[in-house]
């Protein structure tokens, strides 16, 4: 897959031999049931997932967008249970490994354990910069770096075609990742859209200018390194 690291010599093999599956969910079909121990971990393979966690009145707070290359089930291999529920955003294909495979990758492959630690270090950077946008980033800034840091993912991942990354999140899905009502996450959008910023349509984001997003958004990450694929 292009934007990935070559596997080492033996750990292809290795890796074949961990899995013990794979799985085909359907658009909004759960991967990881919240509060729920995960049977597995699993490498997302295609598609688009997001991790949640829900109020007992039902208000959700999404947590992070999944893509390509991303692991889930870390949380459940290590603590029993997830604090999150994982869904598919579209239809998405997972690689399933069996739940030790975690340990047994830091006993047998140090180098791919080092890959493993890097996409859960990766994976809180991602966090961390959505809390940012949720405490301090104003509602045109939260949203711009969101825009920005799924366009790049997905460019990351080679899902790039033309000018454009698949875009299949509904307004509802912007507005639960950034703790914005609906409303206000529709104005703003429109006010990038007239902007020439980003124009989103028929499930794409093109982003027009991209070095004004990313000042608007104050969100100038550094270019992401090959990523490991596990």
């Amino acid at each position: 897959m292009p934007g990935f690291k070559p596997l080492r010599e033996g750990e292809l093999a290795f890796i074949s031999r961990r899995k013990v599956g794979q799985r085909r969910i359907e658009p909004g079909g759960s991967i990881v049931a919240e509060g729920g121990a995960a049977a597995h971990v699993f490498t997302l393979l295609s598609g688009w997932a997001f991790r949640f966690k829900t109020m007992t009145d039902g208000r959700r707070q999404i947590m992070s967008f999944l893509l390509p290359g991303d692991i889930l089930g870390l949380q459940a291999e290590l603590l029993e249970a997830t604090a999150h529920g994982v869904e598919a955003l579209t239809e998405v294909s997972l690689c399933a490994f069996a739940r030790d495979t975690v340990w047994s990758v830091y006993r047998v492959h140090p180098p791919l354990a080092l890959d493993l630690t890097w996409l859960a270090a990766h994976g809180e950077r991602l966090v961390d910069d959505a809390m940012l946008s949720v405490g301090r980033r104003t509602a045109v800034e939260s949203v711009a770096a969101l825009l920005v840091s799924l366009f790049k993912r997905a460019e990351s991942a080679g899902l790039r075609e033309g000018d454009s990354v698949p875009f299949p999140l509904t307004q509802t899905h912007v507005a639960d990742a950034l703790g914005l009502s609906v409303v206000h996450t529709n104005r703003t959008m429109q006010r990038l859209r007239r902007m020439g910023l980003v124009r989103i349509g028929d499930g794409r984001l093109a982003v027009g200018d991209l070095r004004s997003l990313r000042r608007i958004a104050q969100y100038w990450e550094q270019p992401a390194p090959v990523r490991p694929l596990f």
